[in-house]
């Protein structure tokens, strides 16, 4: 366990993120199959807002029995004949009430259903006294859900195309399709998880969702911008492929995207265990899912998806095969050295074929150093040892000024 923390932090590349993307597609392929598959046949837990309906709403604080979640419930069904889309308890102490949201009902069982409210819960008017006009009700029209769903695909939209344009001037068009791709699958995660749960969808869903994809952007930002220094002239070098390049930049990165995760999770945490538990905002709930799925699958998208499709493009080029070729061969060659090195160290007869060589070449040497014409160093003295004699003598009369 220390080690893997340790690599996490020196980030020296031990990880081999990229050369495992064919089991890392296959894993990613199957889980968005799966949401595919669950939005197409089984679809979305629509709220009112989108479908339209009947809303409820009274205080909590009444004269009879308290009225929670589950009593409340209670009273719709009986008198209904089946369950409510959702109850809710809206806000704290004295200014909490209960919100009821359902189907469309019509005047008649408006009516029933209020009455039988109060005569169960009775709540209490601003004079204190049971009042039973404190129970409103107000009809919800899904055309508001539906110009609220429109408004964010033209906004989904025109933030992709803003994003591919500044990914490919900003880096260039392989990122861009990258980054594009795990955005795409961020987006049907994010949905699938909520169709496969059951979640409600409401516009607080679909904002939540919209603001994930800003996360999900800088998370596969920060990583290719790192890509992008560690393969700054790659083309001319032979010391690392392109792939292991990019898979270096993901080790790198690896432990600031956790940490940046972990840090954006906690808030949302945070915002459904005070906004939900304490505070018992529902709205809450549906904003703070959408959030939490959407950074878990935002990082891991970054730093397992987005790569390994980026490395996949770049490959195609044949230049970056070229310089993968040129890297192979180059250690293909370092590693026969290598085992000559080591082959002649342990084989005898090679080992004294070297020595004999040595000595031939040192033989020569000396031959060739005593067929050079003798040298006088400054002072005179002959490099031989001896001091030469005759015309080649230093002259004994007065110094030259």
């Amino acid at each position: 366990m220390a080690s893997v923390i340790n690599r996490l932090y020196t980030g020296t590349g031990a990880f081999d993120i990229v050369g495992r993307k064919r089991a890392l597609y296959i894993a990613f392929s199957v889980l968005v199959l799966i949401c595919i598959g669950s939005i197409l046949f089984r679809g979305f837990n629509l709220g009112i807002d989108f479908t339209g309906g009947t809303q409820i709403q009274f205080p909590a604080t009444t004269a009879a029995a308290p009225a929670d979640v589950e009593a409340v419930r209670g009273v719709y069904e009986r008198v209904i004949g089946q369950e409510p889309e959702s109850v809710q308890s809206v806000g704290t102490g004295e200014a909490s009430s209960i919100l009821i949201r359902s189907t469309t009902l019509d005047t008649g069982q408006l009516v029933t259903l209020r009455q039988a409210l109060f005569d169960e819960f009775q709540p209490l008017g601003e004079s204190g006294a049971p009042d039973i006009g404190v129970i409103s009700d107000s009809a919800v029209s899904g055309s508001w859900g539906g110009q609220i769903t429109r408004q964010a695909l033209i906004a989904l939209a025109v933030f992709l195309v803003l994003v591919t344009i500044f990914l490919a001037f900003y880096f260039e068009r392989a990122m861009a399709i990258a980054a594009l791709v795990a955005l795409l699958h961020d987006v049907v995660v994010t949905a699938g998880i909520y169709s496969i749960v059951g979640f409600e969808v409401t516009p607080s869903t679909v904002i939540g969702l919209l603001t994930i994809l800003g996360f999900s952007l800088y998370d596969t930002v920060v990583v290719f911008d790192k890509v992008k220094e560690n393969t700054r002239g790659l083309l001319g070098l032979t010391r690392r492929t392109y792939a292991e390049a990019a898979n270096l930049a993901v080790n790198q990165t690896l432990i600031r995207s956790f940490n940046t995760s972990l840090f954006a999770v906690l808030p949302v945490v945070a915002l459904m265990v005070i906004g939900v538990g304490l505070l018992g905002v529902g709205t809450l709930a549906d904003l703070a899912l959408v959030q939490m799925v959407g950074i878990i699958a935002g990082v891991l998208s970054s730093v397992f998806l987005a790569t390994p499709i980026l490395v996949d493009l770049k490959m195609r080029d044949e230049r970056f095969q070229q310089q993968a070729a040129r890297v192979a061969a180059r250690r293909q060659k370092a590693a026969a050295a290598a085992a000559g090195a080591t082959q002649g160290a342990d084989d005898p007869d090679l080992s004294d074929d070297a020595v004999l060589e040595g000595e031939l070449r040192k033989e020569r040497a000396m031959a060739a150093a005593a067929s050079v014409p003798a040298r006088h160093t400054r002072g005179g003295q002959h490099r031989g040892g001896a001091r030469p004699t005759g015309k080649a003598a230093r002259p004994t009369g007065k110094r030259r000024r």
